[in-house]
């Protein structure tokens, strides 16, 4: 008996911009609005995982979640953790 399986391949992240691509974007903001931006885009990327998230930043996971209170308190959606 054969049974027919399909595999997925994994995702390939899309490749990150360089540093003289991403600069200009981040004229006129705010140091906390590029902060909170980065901490949420990497949260992200590691679908919720707040310790590899905090790995990746170089926080603490107690940083980290204090950072994640604040931003829920000012109504900011933060990615939650999904397997």
């Amino acid at each position: 008996m054969s049974h027919a399986s399909t595999i997925s391949a994994p995702e390939i992240p899309a490749p990150a911009p360089a540093p003289h691509e991403i600069v200009p974007l981040l004229i006129g903001s705010t140091v906390g609005e590029i902060e909170r931006e980065l901490v949420l885009q990497t949260l992200a990327r590691c679908n919720g995982n707040r310790t590899r998230a905090a790995r990746v930043l170089g926080l603490s996971v107690r940083t980290l979640r204090n950072k994640i209170r604040l931003y829920s308190a000012d109504g900011i959606d933060v990615p939650a953790h999904s397997d």
